[in-house]
């Protein structure tokens, strides 16, 4: 538990239960959260969320999750609005940040903090969309070679999934891939795996993410069989503007640009097969 030098403000770390005004803060942000994100996050490293109080009531959070002794992710960087402007929110950042050490750092920031993130060390990356709209309603068959995840088996896919992200997580996916609500879906071609996608329902959209694939063609498959019954819902998908390919995935789609953030670092990460992200994971845990 940390007492910052303003007096009131007390941060400590964040179990489920507090994370749940957290979570009403990001979607009143328009972030449009998973409604069982929680869970699947506190899987990765339940150490890494952190929370202030002012006279005892929710006031700053952040969230840095260790992956591994190399990386970290930042997310959830949120003030309470009515206590904006007196520091919590550095404060927080502050005592939250010293969790990842020596790890490089990354993050998704929005357009309004980018400088902000710069001057604390966060070099940009690339930029991310994301991208709104309902989805397709072709009424077509599942595309071939699309099955469960679990045809495939949770080896397999973490070890695709580790070529496509700056670190391993096998025990975000453990649970991402069988959480309530989530569908999850694998492409497999002469028992390999060529790319894989999660759909999940969220408060204003269902969200895809991630949706990493060898090949275009293999990344549309993914995405018409994750949104086969949605119904012409609200669907979102956050795409890395590096990859044309993922661009002109969701343009043609018929989904449009809505939202954008800056991937940042505060220093290297291991080579990773960046043509495969058609669609990033999550806004908050990268």
């Amino acid at each position: 538990m940390t007492h910052s030098a303003l007096g009131r403000l007390v941060i400590s770390r964040a179990t489920p239960d507090d994370w749940r005004a957290v979570v009403e803060w990001a979607a009143d942000e328009g972030w449009n959260p998973g409604l069982g994100d929680t869970s699947s996050f506190f899987a990765q490293d339940p150490d890494g969320f952190f929370i202030g109080r002012v006279d005892g009531r929710p006031a700053s959070a952040i969230s840095v999750v260790n992956y591994d002794d190399q990386y970290a992710f930042l997310g959830f960087y949120l003030v309470r609005p009515d206590l904006r402007g007196q520091g919590h929110g550095l404060a927080t950042w502050t005592a939250a940040l010293a969790h990842a050490g020596r790890r490089t750092v990354g993050l998704d920031g929005v357009v309004a903090q980018q400088d902000n993130y710069r001057r604390s060390g966060f070099e940009f990356a690339h930029t991310t969309m994301r991208y709104l709209g309902p989805a397709p309603t072709t009424g077509a068959p599942t595309p071939v070679h699309i099955l469960p995840v679990e045809a495939a088996g949770l080896r397999a896919i973490t070890a695709y999934d580790a070529a496509s992200h700056p670190a391993d997580r096998p025990r975000f996916l453990d649970s991402w891939l069988t959480a309530p609500g989530h569908r999850a879906l694998a492409r497999i071609v002469d028992g390999r795996v060529t790319g894989y996608g999660v759909l999940r329902p969220a408060r204003e959209a269902l969200r895809i993410g991630p949706l990493f694939a060898d090949t275009r063609a293999d990344a549309e498959a993914l995405f018409d069989a994750l949104t086969a019954e949605a119904d012409g819902a609200p669907v979102a998908i956050d795409v890395p503007e590096t990859q044309p390919e993922a661009v002109a995935l969701a343009e043609t789609r018929g989904l449009k640009p809505t939202f954008e953030t800056a991937r940042m670092y505060t220093g290297p990460v291991r080579p990773l097969a960046q043509e495969r992200v058609f669609g990033v994971t999550t806004l908050e845990l990268g």
